[in-house]
């Protein structure tokens, strides 16, 4: 009986697979890459043609070592790390690492971890795909080309420790464009007229909104234009001028891709990209959910006629649509694997809410619910429009009343509008007669840019074609490490550091790095080189001359640039001075800024927006040497009132 080796890159990827394989099958974990470029050194040769120096990762060694000794052992090695351009790299890597003989080297890949997709995988084995590895090295040289070349002028110029990147400069400057913007923002003043409305025999009124006159829409500008519109309206008679009934759908969503996964779970569920994505691997590796990493919506045919089926007998034949999901046309979708999509459609969640954990769980229930609702039929609605009319001026009203409920028997999406729901509205005929109506005018001021949420940051990025699905978490991530932007709330705002890094050296001396058309070309290249219609040290060869004068450029011009710290309203108890906020290995901490002479500091206090139910005085949330947060009482040591778990907001 022969012995075939299977290779993977998870330790939780062996446990599923094991199970789908027979004992002729051994199967083990690299545990990621095994092989990259060195930490301590660019690892590129510039002058031989940028050609990559990779070494074995330190802690690899042994499990190297075990994987060349079953290698050696096997009749056959089967390549499974995953299918997207960073799992072909690492089958690459194994292969020259393990010095794979290609008569027994196999490469599969399967988009789901099921017992048939497994299975095929074994039967159709391929060979390695130098085009997706090309793609893969293409972006490792450029991001460490731009990464150690661009970081150290950071360190001379702002601070030690700071870091740019290809990816991550241009979702700063996004960040930074955006409180730019904000900041800059003029509010512009309008009023809002609505007339209360109310008819015989009808307890509560209409509420209409001023529309204009019946040739244009009018903007009510200010008080004065207001009580002229208000003036022309007293005594005048309101009657109903049409009523409009029309039918209105609202179309099944489309399945989840990796962008619209991490939107969503923000929104509903409020986890991080990185949390959403680590959760969303966990079931990928446990065989629940087909693969995450993805911006494909298509779906294939065993799943979609699975889903029919379903669907079918769980709420009835007229809930299952025979449409085929059309996302936006781009050139930018590459079409390697499915959308997200539960593995087995019958494992409804309440079935493995015991197998989850609560957060796997939650994750997995949306991914279910999204792909059941995907395939369903839309929903249809009766829109009744009224428009009222008084002094020749128009007021508009409007409801409407779902007639078929369709996808939404099973999911409702979190950007959903509310429906208005008045049954006044939607029984209402033109000949109803009007007893009564109370106008009220109040002002307003048009409100500045919102800004990013990791939700919306994600999809900007998506649109303006920065970086691609595998990137988006970890570019968030990495600028929320670097202290360049920061989160209040759920809004990402830039910090300090992050505009004088932005501002005052990526824009000024690397204009193409945060360009962000530069940065989407980029990524426009990268794909050729996977499709093999460019070869991939052509990229960064017309890449790497202007990065360098830029950099040599930048290195005699620039002045070195202060960080303005923020000033707190705590003040030295020792000299006086408002203390400010610092920036120290293990977090934020108070610091007296007349160091050297004064060294005081203390640790950061931030209050939690609740009270202490104990003594009523001001929770603070306070952090354990490992960084996991607490709310403790402000009064301690004289209240020793502490939860891990975060208060109600008073």
């Amino acid at each position: 009986m022969s012995k075939n080796l299977v290779i993977v890159e998870s330790p939780a990827k062996v446990k599923t697979i094991k199970k789908y394989l027979g004992s002729n099958y051994s199967v083990v974990a690299s545990k990621g890459h095994i092989c990259d470029l060195p930490k301590s050194t660019l690892g590129i040769d510039v002058a031989n043609d940028f050609e990559p120096n990779y070494i074995t990762i330190r802690g690899k060694g042994d499990v190297l070592s075990d994987l060349r000794k079953q290698s050696k052992e096997a009749d056959k090695v089967f390549l499974a790390t995953d299918p997207d351009r960073e799992g072909e790299a690492i089958s690459w890597h194994l292969s020259r690492a393990l010095n794979l003989d290609k008569k027994k080297e196999y490469r599969i890949t399967f988009n789901e971890i099921t017992k048939q997709a497994v299975a095929n995988s074994i039967k159709n084995p391929r060979e390695i795909d130098m085009n997706l590895v090309n793609a893969q090295q293409a972006r490792r040289v450029l991001d460490r080309l731009v990464g150690y070349g661009i970081s150290p002028i950071l360190w001379e110029k702002v601070k030690k420790g700071l870091s740019a990147g290809r990816v991550q400069s241009a979702a700063l400057r996004l960040v930074c464009d955006r409180d730019g913007e904000i900041e800059r923002f003029i509010p512009e003043e309008f009023w809002v007229l609505e007339a209360e409305v109310y008819l015989k025999n009808e307890k509560k009124p209409i509420t209409a909104k001023f529309y204009g006159d019946r040739s244009k829409k009018i903007e009510i500008e200010n008080k004065e234009q207001l009580d002229k519109i208000l003036a022309a309206l007293d005594g005048q008679t309101m009657t109903i001028d049409s009523v409009k009934k029309t039918d209105r759908i609202k179309k099944a969503p489309l399945p989840f891709v990796t962008s619209t996964l991490q939107q969503e779970a923000s929104r509903v569920l409020n986890f991080s990209t990185s949390k959403t994505m680590r959760f969303a691997q966990q079931l990928y590796e446990g065989g629940y959910i087909t693969y995450l990493r993805t911006d494909s919506i298509r779906i294939s045919d065993d799943a979609l006629n699975a889903a029919k089926g379903y669907i079918a007998d769980k709420y009835g034949k007229e809930y299952v649509s025979f449409s085929v999901p059309k996302g936006k046309s781009t050139s930018k979708v590459q079409d390697a694997h499915e959308a997200i999509r539960p593995t087995d459609i019958n494992a409804e969640p309440d079935k493995l809410k015991d197998k989850l954990d609560k957060d796997e769980f939650r994750l997995y229930q949306l991914i279910w619910k999204r792909f059941v609702a995907s395939r369903m039929t839309d929903a249809k609605y009766e829109v009744t429009s009224i428009d009222f009319l008084s002094a020749g001026y128009i007021f508009k009203a409007a409801a409407s009343k779902q007639i078929f409920d369709g996808y939404r028997k099973v999911y409702t999406q979190s950007d959903e509008e509310k429906e208005e729901k008045n049954s006044i509205i939607s029984n209402l005929s033109k000949d109803a007669e009007i007893t009564k109506v109370e106008y009220a005018g109040e002002q307003h001021f048009t409100q500045p840019p919102v800004h990013y949420t990791e939700a919306s940051l994600v999809k900007a990025l998506e649109e303006q074609g920065i970086g691609r699905p595998s990137t988006y978490a970890p570019t968030i991530t990495t600028i929320l490490a670097r202290h360049y932007v920061k989160k209040e709330g759920k809004n990402i705002c830039a910090t300090e550091l992050g505009k004088v890094v932005n501002n005052d050296v990526m824009v000024p001396a690397f204009p193409d790095i945060v360009d962000i058309k530069f940065t989407a070309k980029i990524e426009d290249e990268l794909d050729k080189i996977e499709d093999g219609e460019v070869e991939w040290k052509k990229v960064i060869r017309d890449f790497y001359p202007d990065l360098e004068h830029s950099i040599s450029t930048a290195r005699s011009k620039l002045e070195k640039l202060k960080v303005k710290d923020e000033e707190t309203d705590v003040v030295c108890e020792k000299c006086g001075r408002k203390m400010v906020v610092k920036m120290g290995p293990h977090g934020k901490f108070l610091a007296c800024p007349g160091f050297p002479s004064c060294r005081n500091t203390k640790p950061l206090i931030v209050k939690a927006n609740a009270k202490c139910p104990k003594c009523g005085k001001d929770l603070v949330i306070r952090k354990t040497k490992r960084g996991r947060s607490y709310y403790s009482c402000s009064g301690y040591p004289d209240c020793d009132f502490m939860s891990w778990n975060k208060p109600l907001q008073k």
